[in-house]
């Protein structure tokens, strides 16, 4: 079913059904954009989770102006932005242990370079992480970034620059270690 027949399915009041689609449509796409930004795959749940009751709550709102999964990565990103920024807090005291988190991912395989490039990821500020992550995994375009997190794209650039930046320094560092 594309968009347009799910927004149809949801206003004829068959809501969850059309819910439901949206998950399953969407929530694997999802799920891999937040588990990029939060590492560890139970965070990534709990994201995903706060998303999907987000827009569940607001689904009588949506009015189809963008692509349902636009809307969702949105409102995805923004809940894992101030997710990460709680955690920030929270991992002042106690760190976490990125190596840790990998090995519960089925896709790492262990290789330096990979535990670099997450080491150098998890030290972004939340913003600059969504907009990396983004752009470098998602190889989404610059102007899609600006219509989901609502910021220039010129602003973005400069964003992922020193996003990009950032990680090269890091992970030279962690390299040459």
């Amino acid at each position: 079913m594309d968009d347009k027949q799910i927004l149809e399915l949801y206003n004829s009041g068959e809501k969850r059904q059309a819910f439901n689609l949206i998950i399953r449509k969407y929530g694997e796409r999802l799920y891999l954009h937040i588990r990029q930004m939060t590492i560890c795959h139970d965070d990534a749940n709990d994201c995903m989770q706060n998303t999907f009751i987000r827009a569940w709550q607001a689904m009588d709102n949506f009015r189809g102006e963008s692509n349902i999964y636009t809307w969702l990565y949105r409102i995805g990103t923004n809940e894992t932005i101030n997710f990460l920024r709680k955690q920030k807090i929270k991992n002042v005291f106690s760190p976490i242990d990125i190596a840790a988190h990998l090995a519960d991912d089925p896709s790492f395989n262990g290789d330096k370079a990979q535990i670099a490039l997450q080491e150098a990821l998890s030290k972004l500020p939340p913003r600059q992480k969504a907009v990396f992550t983004m752009r470098y995994y998602d190889e989404m375009p610059y102007e899609k970034i600006s219509e989901i997190l609502g910021t220039s794209v010129s602003s973005l650039k400069a964003s992922y620059h020193f996003a990009y930046t950032k990680m090269k320094k890091w992970i030279l560092n962690y390299l040459g270690d």
